[in-house]
C-alpha cells in the first residue's frame, strides 16, 4: 500500500454556501487537512496547528496523523480481505487520496462506504468527490447524536445493517469530551450492528508523549470546534468493551499489523480492531 500521498482529493474550489463554514475558528477536519498537505483549510485552522506545532514540535504535528492514516488504511485494508463489504466511517475529515472507500474497493469492489461528519465543507468536497459513485455517500451528522448517524436514511439506503459492518472510529473519539459519553456512542452504534461486525478505533493518549506537550496540545485545541481530550491506555482499551479484539491487541498504531507502507512511528496514539461477537 506504499505511494499514497496526502495532497487533496478534490479542486480546492470554495464550497458554494461558504458563510455556512466556521471560519472564526478552527476544526478538526480542516486542520488534519493541513496537516495532511491539504488546500481545504482556513487562517485559523493553520494558526492552530502552529500553536500545537509549538507545543509538541513539528515532527510530531506532522508524524501523528500521518500514522493514523496509514494505520486506517491498512486496517480498512485488513477488514476488506477478512470479508466486510460495508463500512460506516465516523468523522471522516475531508477527502484525501487513499480514502476508506478506495482502499476498501481495491480489495473488494462489492465494498460500500458511508461518510460521517459534522463539518460542512467536508459534506461539499465529499459530494463532489463521490457525484457518480453509487457504492460511497456522504451524510452530514454528530456522533455524538449516535442515533442521527445509524438512522439517517442515506446511511439506511446504502448499508444493510442485517449483514456486519466495519465501524470506523480513526482519531475521532478524542473529540468526544468525557460528559458527552464516548463509550455510550461506541456502544449504541456497535448494538445497530449485527454479530461479526469490526470496530477500528484509534485515539490520542496522555500514556507516552511529554505531559507538557500533552497539556499544550490541549490548550491549544481549546479554541476549536471539538476540542481535543487525551485518554490514558485504559480509557482507550474500555472503548472496546464486549468486544474480541484482533491481535496484537491495542498498539501503537504503526505496530498493528505493520506493512512496508512508510508508517510514522510515536508514542501518541493507541489503536485496535475488535470483532462482534
Amino acid at each position: 500500500m506504499t505511494g499514497w500521498n496526502f495532497t487533496s482529493a478534490t479542486d480546492p474550489k470554495p464550497a458554494p454556501e461558504l458563510a455556512d463554514f466556521r471560519t472564526d475558528r478552527p476544526t478538526p477536519a480542516r486542520m488534519y487537512d493541513y496537516l495532511l498537505g491539504g488546500k481545504d483549510n482556513f487562517e485559523v485552522d493553520r494558526q492552530a496547528i502552529a500553536a500545537v506545532t509549538a507545543a509538541i514540535g513539528k515532527t510530531a504535528a506532522v508524524d501523528v496523523p500521518r500514522e493514523n492514516r496509514r494505520f486506517l488504511q491498512r486496517g480498512t485494508h485488513w477488514l476488506a480481505k477478512a470479508g466486510i463489504e460495508q463500512f460506516l466511517d465516523l468523522g471522516t475529515g475531508l477527502p484525501t487520496a487513499g480514502n476508506v472507500h478506495e482502499v476498501a474497493q481495491a480489495a473488494n469492489p462489492r465494498a460500500r462506504v458511508v461518510y460521517v461528519d459534522h463539518d460542512p465543507i467536508v459534506l461539499a468536497h465529499g459530494r463532489a468527490l463521490l457525484a457518480n459513485d453509487s457504492s460511497t455517500t456522504i451524510i452530514t451528522a454528530d456522533i455524538r447524536d449516535p442515533g442521527s448517524v445509524v438512522n439517517h436514511p442515506d446511511t439506511r439506503a446504502l448499508l444493510d445493517f442485517s449483514r456486519p459492518v466495519g465501524v470506523l472510529a480513526a482519531a475521532v473519539l478524542h473529540f468526544v469530551q468525557d460528559h458527552e459519553d464516548p463509550a455510550g456512542i461506541v456502544a449504541t452504534i456497535m448494538d445497530a450492528v449485527p454479530a461479526g461486525s469490526y470496530l477500528l478505533l484509534s485515539h490520542m493518549t496522555s500514556d507516552g508523549p511529554p505531559a507538557e506537550a500533552v497539556a499544550g496540545t490541549t490548550a491549544a485545541m481549546k479554541a476549536a470546534t471539538s476540542p481535543m481530550i487525551f485518554r490514558p491506555r485504559a480509557a482507550i482499551e474500555h472503548l472496546f468493551s464486549k468486544l474480541d479484539l484482533v491481535d496484537p491487541g491495542v498498539v501503537r498504531p504503526w505496530q498493528w499489523h505493520p506493512s512496508d507502507d512508510d508508517s510514522p512511528r510515536t508514542d501518541w496514539l493507541f489503536a485496535g480492531v475488535a470483532r462482534k461477537p
